[in-house]
């Protein structure tokens, strides 16, 4: 057994800070959470492995509800071929792994790659081949002919195409699926971002076979018609959630209510890369994006971390790492430290359909926490402090461990 002790000890539910507090694990399990001293009870003397970290603030491992550890955006429209083979953007993507779990992500849902490449790397992970979060795999994004994302391959027209490829992202061993309801901005000749690509009735099909083997779907939804269809279809996640126009962001104060009232959990894909963007391609767009972040908030939908890491937007990537940063940005549209922290835990670990075995400090839970030196309820940039990573009761930190490669494909 291992006991790890902290200055504050956060348990991930609500408003809960033990102070002076402590963690019991047994191997990959948290047996019991409590003020110093209480693990005594149930430690059997002579075999506790105590760890003292004094000024330090323990909490459970973050969650990144959106990545895309193996994006790469450089595929050639015209051959359908990219430039990157598969076995090159497994390493890649184990890599981003890597980068991702050092920043404090012990959970992360990939919502699109190619190849099942996402499964390979998750198992790998798993069994202890690769350091990372532990992964929620989507496996090929669900889209039409020609739509957003469809050199992964799973373009779908119709309803039955759709099942198709729906059940075999399943066979293959898919956590989640997704689907593009709306098209996006990241591929050439495709539906733009304000254009529905599938309806609510093919957005309920794929709903339909995630709850065969008891999944979740994530939909990818820029448009307000793709919004409300995701709603309508039962959907877990909305994607962005963007409310793209033609002319650009407007908001929707009936169509976020309708999705407040519904208890769809919202990803609106808050990234670090924010600042650069803005300062580099003009305020006015992404200003209304962040005012309709907020807007959200005041509406009560229920919003999650997600960082969208792995692409590169007009040569500024949004880098696997930058994870703390999308959290910053969230305290700009509105939102409090605690408020913060429980969206980036245990509110996204329920969103990704791991709420029972991770995003909280439980006992019988996942042992995926992390310490940070400093309180992040005080200071938020104090969760890049990282000084321990545990995932699944295994420290992986790799706090120095620096690389030249790039996130993004």
């Amino acid at each position: 057994m291992r006991i790890i002790r902290a200055a504050k000890v956060l348990t991930g539910r609500p408003g809960e800070v033990l102070e002076d507090g402590e963690v019991l694990i047994d191997g990959a399990t948290i047996v019991s959470v409590g003020p110093r001293g209480h693990a005594g009870e149930h430690a059997v003397a002579g075999e506790g492995d105590v760890l003292d970290l004094p000024g330090h603030t323990v909490l459970p491992g973050l969650v990144d509800a959106h990545v895309h550890l193996g994006f790469d955006d450089r595929v050639d429209p015209v051959t359908r071929r990219s430039p990157e083979s598969d076995h090159h953007l497994l390493l890649r993507m184990a890599e981003n792994a890597r980068k991702l779990v050092s920043a404090g992500v012990t959970t992360a849902r990939d919502l699109g790659a190619r190849g099942f490449l996402d499964i390979a790397l998750r198992d790998a992970i798993e069994e202890g081949l690769a350091v990372g979060p532990h992964v929620v795999a989507a496996t090929r994004p669900i889209t039409i002919t020609g739509g957003h994302c469809w050199y992964m391959g799973g373009e779908a027209d119709d309803e039955p195409a759709i099942r198709r490829v729906a059940r075999e992202n399943l066979r293959a061993g898919a956590d989640c699926l997704k689907v593009m309801a709306s098209g996006g901005q990241m591929t050439p000749g495709a539906p733009p971002s304000w254009i529905p690509q599938h309806g609510t009735e093919q957005l309920r099909a794929v709903v339909e076979e995630a709850a065969t083997r008891g999944k979740g779907v994530a939909a990818h939804a820029h448009a307000h018609a793709a919004i409300r269809s995701a709603v309508e279809a039962g959907v877990t996640t909305i994607e962005h959630c963007s409310f793209f126009t033609p002319s650009g962001h407007r908001y929707d104060p009936a169509l976020a209510d309708l999705v407040a009232a519904s208890g769809t959990f919202v990803c609106p894909t808050v990234h670090g890369a924010f600042e650069r963007i803005r300062k580099v391609h003009g305020a006015e767009m992404l200003d209304a994006w962040l005012a309709g972040v907020t807007a959200m908030r005041e509406a009560g939908v229920r919003l999650i971390a997600g960082t969208d890491a792995g692409f590169a937007v007009g040569g500024i990537a949004n880098e696997t790492d930058g994870y703390v940063g999308g959290l910053e940005v969230f305290a700009m549209a509105g939102h409090g430290n605690a408020e913060i922290i429980e969206l980036a835990t245990v509110r996204a670990a329920d969103a990704c359909g791991v709420g029972q075995v991770a995003g909280s400090l439980d006992p019988g839970k996942r042992a995926d926490l992390i310490a940070v030196a400093g309180d992040p309820l005080a200071r938020l940039a104090d969760l890049r402090n990282v000084t321990l990573v545990l995932v699944s009761g295994r420290s992986v930190g790799q706090a120095g461990v620096d690389t030249v490669t790039s996130s993004a494909g």
